[in-house]
């Protein structure tokens, strides 16, 4: 699937060594379906050539305000006109500066100030320079003014320091820039989602635990910010990062059993959205170990079970939002092993929920795609296979409607 198809993208260069990704950056988003206008700074072409872009591209590139190719001698205004957004990478400090006190002295710049359409920048320039007050107002001064500020990174720098300033890698522009046309139905709201496994310990070095690998969870986390939401994300024992988007901030806490989970959950259960999508244990052992249990010959050793509280259950039933509000909208998760749409119905009605996501295949766990079944009062839809981000978007927008 191409997420960016038929969207017209300006892209701007400013000088810096980064240009050199932009040439990478140019062909993932015509992979996604992009037509991409290349303009170039003066400085950008010391760092990488316009015959190099218009390759890339497929277009002329621009280079100066006076350029004659266009008929009424208006580039800073023609190029604009029917772009979706305007991308510049990389954008130097000095752009920065310029863009945020309304400067118009050459082609790019002008055609910012003049534009109809969103700018999205992604800075590049050494850690002092990133650091420095002055960009930090520059900063300021553009994300107030509503510009979208795509990173930077830190890392190695090409002046051989490490920090602050790097500029984010093509692939993660194009997903913020992807992210950024997704459309904004939850805007306002607050979602709560739990994601991967839970461990319930033995002893001190074992432990009762799933195939969970949060990726459905941290996807749907994805979506929602990109749908407007205000995220917080309850992650049991998994490596995943946390989605970082321009466009949104999700809160992460880190938790280990299912009773730390629960109390976090209930602790943040005034929201307008939960999506229970743990792999949440439905035991826990009645008392753990606190030493490692030795192997003693034959003897198995007996481990009491003592059932966990109902993250679900307790959130849907018995929790009032602190603003008297009524309660979350709730998304129940099911991974069955036989009969699907039986359990997920029978669960759905079980924990009084409006609406149930099953899991469909016997290798949900851990892949990066996934089939789903989602329920409801209505009826029921299949989702079809697709990576987890798709399949993720696909259903906050169900939800979205459903509120």
């Amino acid at each position: 699937m191409q997420s960016l198809l038929n969207k017209k993208i300006v892209l701007g260069i400013s000088g810096g060594i980064a240009a050199y990704k932009s040439a990478e950056l140019v062909r993932q988003l015509i992979q996604e379906g992009a037509q991409v206008q290349v303009v170039m700074t003066n400085a950008a072409q010391q760092f990488i050539t316009p015959v190099t872009m218009q390759a890339l591209s497929g277009n002329p590139v621009f280079t100066s305000q006076w350029d004659h190719s266009i008929a009424n001698n208006m580039a800073h205004i023609e190029l604009s006109r029917g772009a979706d957004a305007i991308l510049i990478a990389p954008t130097s400090a000095d752009l920065m500066a310029k863009l945020s006190l309304g400067l118009a002295d050459d082609l790019l710049s002008t055609l910012c100030l003049a534009r109809e359409c969103p700018l999205l920048l992604a800075p590049a320039m050494n850690r002092q320079m990133w650091d420095h007050p002055a960009t930090q107002r520059s900063v300021k001064r553009l994300e107030s003014d509503g510009v979208d500020i795509l990173g930077p990174a830190s890392g190695s720098q090409a002046c051989g320091e490490t920090g602050m300033g790097r500029m984010l890698e093509p692939a993660e522009i194009t997903e913020q820039l992807i992210a950024f046309f997704q459309p904004k139905p939850l805007k306002g709201k607050r979602v709560l989602i739990t994601a991967g496994p839970t461990f319930e310990a033995i002893d001190p070095v074992r432990g009762i635990t799933n195939l969970s690998s949060g990726k459905m969870g941290f996807a749907i986390a994805r979506a929602a910010v990109e749908a407007g939401a205000e995220v917080h994300l309850i992650a049991g024992p998994c490596e995943l990062p946390t989605p970082l988007l321009s466009s949104g901030k999700i809160t992460r806490t880190n938790v280990t059993s299912a009773k730390v989970m629960h109390a976090a959950a209930i602790q943040s259960s005034d929201c307008d959205i939960f999506f229970a999508v743990a792999a949440v244990a439905d035991w826990g052992i009645a008392k753990p170990s606190k030493e490692k249990i030795k192997r003693q010959g034959g003897k198995i050793p007996a481990l009491d079970f003592v059932a966990n509280p109902d993250i679900l259950l307790d959130i849907a039933s018995t929790v009032k939002t602190k603003a008297g509000k009524p309660h979350p909208y709730c998304v129940g998760f099911a991974a069955e092993s036989s009969a699907l749409a039986e359990h997920a119905a029978e669960k759905r009605k079980r924990k009084g929920i409006p609406m149930i996501v099953g899991n469909i295949g016997p290798d949900t766990f851990g892949s990066d795609f996934n089939q789903l079944l989602v329920i409801d009062a209505a009826g029921s839809k299949t989702l079809n296979k697709a990576d987890k981000l798709q399949l993720a978007r696909q259903l906050v927008q169900l939800v979205a409607k459903k509120i």
